[in-house]
């Protein structure tokens, strides 16, 4: 058995608000490879943190066994922070400066240890993430969301702590660098935590740990390996609640035939009292003993019937419901022969594919993922197709009605519900259709009626996608661009169900190999220094 490197002794943290997040938590954390899953909400970021030391639980303790290195979600860097800062290397720089200009404060050379390279490593490992462009003294402010993610990772593999704790850290990465990410996890020889939905960085992990409201659930390997046994624990958890539904009707059968056996015979016996003449003491000394029966069988079925009650309780709570969603896309039936978009030699405002023309068919219902490197110009070959953004030369016809979807969802009122966006779509419609609409893409009762900026991230991006497809005229032509961006596992899963009900045609930028390789995609388009590539299916 490998020994722990850090151990939750029942760990509970307690929001704000005063609602628990989560209690009681025992978790036992290794140098396995180790993946933390969960729904949106469930408390991973905090766990997280709290493993990390970066926050400290309300209940119960958290022991390390050696240094920890954290890495949040979103890296914010602080007012006038240098890309040394991002990666928590400025200090050993700076000190390093100071006595090559003669300090010999003690203080100095305590920060730099045995690391008298770190100048030649950081600026080594900026070269080989991609980034030998930036210098360590240069303003974090100036770089991308990726930059940044990048940087700091660097920073962790520089640091050489005992255990590392990484938040999403494939968000904001393309496919190259989610592949380098890849390999050099695979290559880190001590402890590991990663809080992630990408299903491809999953599937290289030892080990995951999924996070529920009931608790933490272990699983010895990666992805695939867990997606499988967690579907036979519910289909096991599934077939117990029938079990125990079952027995619950059984039971209740079982008391109304002793209800109706003994009232036929209280009958009987008051009957036969009667007819014999007894006296009115006798009688009335039956009838105490036929009601002190009848409480007493009451009382006995009452306390089954909890019993019963708690069972089918407990056994629903093991018994996760994702009720399925429903797309009915209501596209003219034209729609499918249509050519939806033509680009003839068409140029890119931006990105590093725009010196290069793009000739591009789009059928009426083909479906295409849009691939390549940060700042090729994918986002923007979007924006161009949804008319937001001018091309710098060529031809651009869009002949269907379109939706863009960006990676902030930029089309959603933040104030508005999303029953009245959807209503602001489609005026037409009777609030009880927008309704069911909103319902059967999972945003039933108070969640079609809360703020969208209340909303998970899954949540918000049913909403979006029920206005483009349920306003007036409905889109033929769907434009995503990162959608499963901060969604997690399972809204992942039901935003791929959706799509592949959407009949109409689709460009879809993702760096998520899994997510593309479930959209039944017709073809692929690579976007490059070298220009477009167009791969069949």
């Amino acid at each position: 058995m490998t020994t722990p490197l850090l151990a939750l002794e029942r760990v509970a943290f307690v929001l704000p608000d005063g609602r628990p997040l989560f209690t009681d938590l025992d978790v036992q954390l290794d140098q396995r490879r180790t993946g933390l899953v969960g729904r949106n909400g469930v408390g991973k970021s905090v766990l997280a943190r709290i493993v990390a030391g970066d926050l400290a639980p309300t209940g119960g303790q958290c022991l390390r066994a050696g240094s920890v290195h954290y890495l949040p979600q979103q890296i914010v860097p602080a007012q006038g922070a240098s890309v040394a800062s991002v990666a928590g290397v400025r200090p050993v720089l700076d000190a390093l400066a100071r006595i090559e200009n003669g300090s010999v404060d003690v203080a100095d050379f305590d920060l730099v240890v045995d690391r008298w390279d770190m100048r030649e490593r950081f600026q080594a490992g900026l070269i080989e993430c991609g980034l030998g462009q930036l210098r360590a003294h240069w303003p974090a402010a100036t770089l991308s969301g990726g930059e940044l993610t990048r940087v700091a990772l660097l920073g962790a593999w520089l640091g050489q702590a005992d255990y590392l704790v990484l938040d999403e850290p494939s968000n904001h990465l393309d496919r190259d660098q989610r592949s380098a990410l890849l390999d050099q996890l695979r290559r880190w020889q001590r402890g590991l935590l990663v809080v992630s939905h990408d299903r491809e960085l999953l599937e290289s992990m030892e080990r995951i740990v999924e996070l529920t409201p009931g608790g933490a659930h272990d699983y010895a390997g990666g992805y695939s390996f867990y997606a499988q046994a967690r579907a036979r624990h519910q289909a096991q958890a599934e077939r117990d609640l029938a079990r125990v539904k079952l027995e619950r009707r059984r039971g209740e059968a079982e008391m109304r035939e002793q209800r109706e056996r003994q009232q036929r015979r209280q009958s009987r016996d008051a009957r036969q009292a009667r007819d014999a003449n007894q006296a009115k003491i006798l009688l009335g000394n039956l009838k105490q003993w036929s009601q002190a029966s009848a409480g007493k069988l009451q009382h006995r079925h009452a306390d089954l019937a909890a019993k019963r009650e708690e069972d089918v309780r407990e056994a629903s709570q093991r018994v996760e419901s994702e009720p399925a969603v429903a797309l009915f896309a209501p596209l003219p039936p034209a729609a499918a022969q249509r050519r939806a978009v033509r680009l003839e030699q068409l140029l890119l405002p931006f990105g590093t594919a725009a010196a290069h023309p793009l000739d591009l068919d789009i059928g009426g219902c083909q479906r295409i993922g849009l691939v390549g490197a940060n700042g090729s110009g994918k986002s923007t070959l979007l924006k161009v197709l949804a008319g937001s953004l001018a091309p710098a030369g060529g031809r651009c016809e869009v002949n269907v009605p379109a939706a863009y979807l960006g990676q902030q969802l930029e089309t959603l009122a933040a104030q508005a519900s999303p029953l009245q966006s959807l209503a602001d779509a489609n005026p037409t419609a009777t609030q009880a259709e927008l309704r069911t609409r909103l319902a059967l893409l999972g945003l039933p009762g108070e969640a079609a009626l809360m703020p969208n900026d209340h909303l998970s991230g899954g949540q918000r991006l049913k909403a979006a996608l029920a206005c483009a497809v349920y306003r007036v005229q409905p889109a033929e032509l769907l434009l995503l661009d990162e959608p499963t961006n901060h969604l997690d596992l399972a809204s992942v899963e039901a935003l791929e169900a959706m799509l592949l009900r959407y009949p109409g045609a689709m460009v879809v930028v993702s760096h998520d190999e899994a997510f593309l390789q479930r959209l039944a995609l017709d073809a692929r388009l690579d976007a490059g220094a070298q220009g477009w590539r167009l791969t069949l299916m």
